[in-house]
């Protein structure tokens, strides 16, 4: 089946060369253009202002909402073992661990990469060990419609080929959540990933190091039991 791949846009070369050729084409179409750029710059300047405008939510939510969409995922895989919680060997034992990051403004532009102060980011990473490709490829089939019946955009789906890896990359909300499995068919190993939209951690205070969250545990991990 063929890759489907969703290309990110190219941003456009701010050279000042370019930069001073447009300014000076624009001023050589008088004041109706003039103002066209102006009004150009400061659109580009106010979305890039709000670009940092991330709620007030304290990490364990933020951790829980990233456990829910990883939860979606291993039901809809039809996955019935328990996982719990830690990793022992990073990409060979299973693994249930949560992580957070920093979360960085663009400036005024979208130019500069710093961090902001208070905000972060959390992801759930789960793994599992001796999946079959008889539970394997029918349940990231499944997994890929069901992220395209709800709204979800697929920015990368493979099928391995060969002993190849499988492959699922989503996201929404203009890549603010992100969803990714794979399975490594040559070992039957497993990972799937969710990571949320960054935040302001209301307990945040100026002095305080490394990004909030980072002392988060996930409960065990498994199937939802119905009924």
């Amino acid at each position: 089946m063929p890759d489907e791949i969703m290309p990110s846009a190219a941003l456009p070369d701010p050279t000042e060369s370019r930069t001073s050729s447009f300014v000076r084409a624009a001023l050589g179409c008088g004041g109706t253009a003039l103002v066209g750029v102006l009004a150009l710059v400061i659109a580009l300047a106010w979305g890039a202002s709000g670009s940092t405008d991330y709620p007030r939510v304290a990490p364990e939510e933020m951790a829980n909402r990233a456990l829910q969409r990883s939860q979606e995922a291993y039901d809809v895989m039809g996955f019935e073992r328990t996982i719990e919680p830690g990793v022992e060997d990073i990409g060979v034992s299973t693994e249930n661990t949560l992580g957070s990051g920093f979360c960085y403004d663009g400036g005024l532009f979208g130019l500069e990469d710093k961090t902001v102060d208070g905000a972060y980011s959390m992801n759930h990473r789960w793994a599992l060990d001796h999946v079959p490709a008889s539970q394997a490829e029918p349940g990231l089939r499944r997994l890929h419609q069901y992220f395209k019946d709800n709204d979800w955009k697929i920015t990368s789906y493979r099928e391995g080929e060969q002993g190849k890896a499988w492959e699922l990359f989503v996201q929404r909300d203009g890549g603010d959540e992100r969803m990714s499995f794979t399975w490594y068919a040559d070992r039957e190993y497993f990972t799937g990933g969710a990571g949320v939209p960054c935040a302001y951690d209301p307990e945040w205070k100026d002095g305080d190091v490394g990004p909030a969250g980072d002392d988060e545990r996930p409960p065990a991990f498994g199937p939802t039991r119905h009924g």
